[in-house]
């Protein structure tokens, strides 16, 4: 029987065979393939950048490469996404990917930490996509957003956590989610953006810094 999901892929765009075939060796090689951002959310990142049109853009937390392809593709010819990944033990699984992407000359690849290179970076970034770890998604906003302009976007993934925001969890010690509980609180407070919980896969916080 199809389900929803099956149905809505089936009526939107094709995620293309370097993405697919990028979402199924993750799935073979990768202890957390779910982490892949996935066909339904790359659609939905490309179509978001298109909309906003970022001459840069920036990722925290490039996995696989996968949200960094997508984010690319979105991007007009002259722009870029500067993407940072703190574990290079995915290197070998990232760069072959990227290298054989069309989109590769948008994308500038960082290995290492975002609070060791975003100081380095002299760019004016007018869209920002954090998918890192998420016991550090308060750090993450405070370093880049007295650093971005007003009208900039910020895009936050997991932000429903597999429902753990609920509070039948909140009880729970386990640091990802206070770490996502912390964050989404602290954006519900913040009367300097306004921001929409879209729930789409594992939940999407849309930002707008007024």
């Amino acid at each position: 029987m199809q389900t929803l999901d099956d149905y809505i892929l089936d009526h939107i765009d094709e995620e293309g065979a370097l993405l697919a075939s990028l979402y199924r060796e993750a799935h073979v090689k990768l202890t957390h393939p779910h982490m892949v951002s996935g066909h339904l959310q790359g659609r939905l990142l490309k179509m978001i950048c298109r909309m906003v049109r970022p001459k840069r853009a920036l990722e925290i937390g490039t996995y696989t490469g996968y949200a960094t392809l997508c984010i690319a593709e979105g991007l007009d010819d002259d722009a870029l996404v500067f993407t940072v990944e703190k574990n290079d033990e995915l290197q070998p699984f990232t760069i072959p990917y990227i290298e054989r992407s069309p989109q590769r000359n948008k994308i500038r690849l960082f290995w290492g930490t975002i609070e060791a290179f975003f100081p380095t970076f002299d760019e004016t970034f007018e869209f920002v996509y954090i998918d890192a770890n998420k016991c550090d998604y308060c750090a993450y906003y405070d370093l880049i957003f007295p650093h971005i302009p007003s009208g900039a976007w910020i895009l936050a993934d997991n932000t429903l956590w597999a429902g753990k925001v609920l509070k039948d969890f909140q009880a729970s010690s386990d640091k990802q989610t206070q770490g996502i509980l912390a964050f989404n609180d602290k954006i519900k407070k913040d009367d300097r953006v306004e921001k929409v919980i879209i729930p789409v896969r594992d939940g999407l916080t849309l930002i707008r810094k007024k």
